[in-house]
């Protein structure tokens, strides 16, 4: 599914979080959404996922006007993670599953098959708050991509995993885009940007000030036809140092 961002702005009070934000996310591709803190990233995120809606402007689905039943068509991971400690690791996930309209047996094999692929099955009948916090948030990535959507919103997702299992959640957020999924990812960390995206939007005080295929952004940013190209950190903090922001 294609998203498009049409000069949406949001305000709250005196505060304005986007103003008048135009952007392309591209069908089946991983779009990074970079920003220093407090740039409108999240504000954005919510926007999507119909958590609060823009005071102007509009977002379009596959060229069709956002409407609630697409949030079915979505998988969001806030960055703030959440589960039910007392709960057992299996029956809350398949509980969550449930929630997505998967039947039970369904959910129980498809869980069984991301459990193994992430080396959590032991953890099956242990309680959420037996987990580490690494683990926990393997849970809430599965249980966020559990029913499939077209749409997957990652925001922070690889805050407190080693190098190893990122490693590992890079490799499935990969495996969902070739299968059709469209990724829009906002992190701070500019090695998975490397790694996974395909666009990028540099976002700051609410205005979009930056965006484009992450080969083009580099090339754009070479100081000369022989100079190597530069990695996206070294853009990232060019374009801070530019205008002044923090990163």
């Amino acid at each position: 599914m294609k998203i498009e961002v049409i000069n949406v702005t949001k305000r709250y009070a005196d505060h304005v979080a986007l103003n008048n934000v135009s952007l392309t996310v591209p069908e089946q591709s991983v779009y990074g959404l970079l920003g220093p803190n407090g740039a409108g990233k999240t504000t954005l995120i919510r926007i999507l996922n119909q958590i609060t809606g823009p005071d102007t402007g509009q977002v379009l689905i596959d060229g069709e006007p956002l409407r609630p039943q697409h949030v079915e068509r979505i998988g969001y991971l806030p960055e703030e993670r959440g589960l039910y400690k007392k709960m057992k690791v299996g029956e809350q996930a398949i509980y969550l599953a449930q929630l997505k309209g998967i039947g039970k047996a369904e959910a129980t094999r498809r869980l069984k098959q991301w459990f193994e692929k992430f080396e959590i099955g032991e953890w099956w009948d242990k309680k959420v708050e037996e987990l580490s916090k690494g683990m926990q948030q393997k849970v809430q990535f599965i249980t966020t991509v559990i029913h499939e959507p077209d749409i997957l919103i990652f925001d922070e997702p690889f805050s407190g995993f080693d190098p190893i299992n990122a490693n590992l959640l890079k490799e499935s957020i990969l495996e969902l885009r070739d299968k059709g999924a469209t990724v829009l990812l906002s992190t701070h960390n500019m090695s998975s940007v490397e790694e996974l995206c395909d666009s990028i939007s540099l976002i700051n005080k609410g205005e979009k000030i930056l965006e484009g295929k992450v080969a083009d952004v580099k090339a754009m940013h070479r100081e000369s036809e022989t100079s190597p190209l530069p990695s996206m950190t070294d853009i990232f903090i060019q374009e801070v140092q530019s205008r002044n922001l923090k990163p």
